[in-house]
């Protein structure tokens, strides 16, 4: 049976769309998505896709704060990112791949990244979902998103981006943020897609809150967040591209 994600994801597009939104998929939205083109495509691994490969990311903040980069621990997880995919279906895809270079990949046929600008944005907890609108007030893009979590709740009512940091440090400081693990000093992460953060951190006007990346995009609105919007990687670089300043931030209650 389609699971909660594919309910969202039907429940986007039809969204965006502007049809009845029930995430069910039905004759017709499996007519308005079979647009002829392949969903699975070939990638042949390049030499430079073992770059930047790390043995492992410590759970301890304070492990991590020793490392010079918070990068991919495989090809595969690197991969896996690039084509939107999880690590799971991507060696499930390619059950024999070694990800060496000038293996033949299957992998999702993701297209290029959504361009324009963004006008306003809303937070809708229950739903799990990021919407963007555009200038002329239509719905531009719907992501899936965890929006904080009953210990850790998000702030409620309208808020305004600051500012966008691509492949920022973590700044860790128990003072402010919350405890992990033992460390009760202040711990200054690198930067890197396994970065707590991950790749991108869109600053909000509400202090310390913003829009972020993740080290574990499987976990998206499967586990609470400390308060923030927690995007994948992928989502957050595409909707960081289309914000600027004084973009409103509409969070619901």
């Amino acid at each position: 049976m389609p699971g909660e994600n594919v309910r969202k994801a039907i429940a986007g597009f039809e969204l965006m769309r502007g049809l009845s939104v029930d995430g069910k998929l039905d004759a017709d939205i499996v007519s308005q998505l079979n647009d002829g083109q392949p969903v699975i495509g070939p990638y042949i691994i390049a030499p430079d896709d073992s770059a930047d490969i790390v043995p492992e990311i410590p759970k301890d903040y304070a492990d991590q704060a020793k490392m010079e980069h918070l990068g991919y621990t495989s090809v595969a997880e690197k991969l896996a990112e690039r084509f939107h995919m999880d690590v799971d279906l991507l060696r499930t895809l390619n059950p024999t791949a070694q990800f060496l270079p000038g293996e033949t990949l299957d992998v999702a046929v993701v297209g290029a990244p959504r361009t324009g600008n963004v006008k306003r944005i809303e937070a809708h907890r229950k739903e799990g979902q990021i919407i963007a609108f555009n200038e002329d007030g239509a719905v531009f893009a719907v992501y899936p998103a965890t929006i904080g979590s009953e210990d850790n709740p998000s702030p409620s009512g309208k808020h305004k981006v600051n500012g966008v940091a691509r492949n920022p440090p973590y700044v860790y400081n128990p003072k402010i943020n919350f405890q992990q693990g033992k460390n009760k000093k202040k711990l200054t992460l690198p930067s890197g897609p396994n970065n707590p953060v991950g790749t991108v951190w869109i600053d909000l006007s509400e202090p310390t809150y913003g829009i972020h990346g993740t080290p574990e995009p499987s976990l998206i609105d499967k586990a609470g967040s400390h308060g923030c919007v927690r995007l994948t990687n992928w989502d957050v670089e595409e909707l960081s591209s289309m914000v600027r300043p004084g973009v409103i931030v509409d969070f619901d209650k």
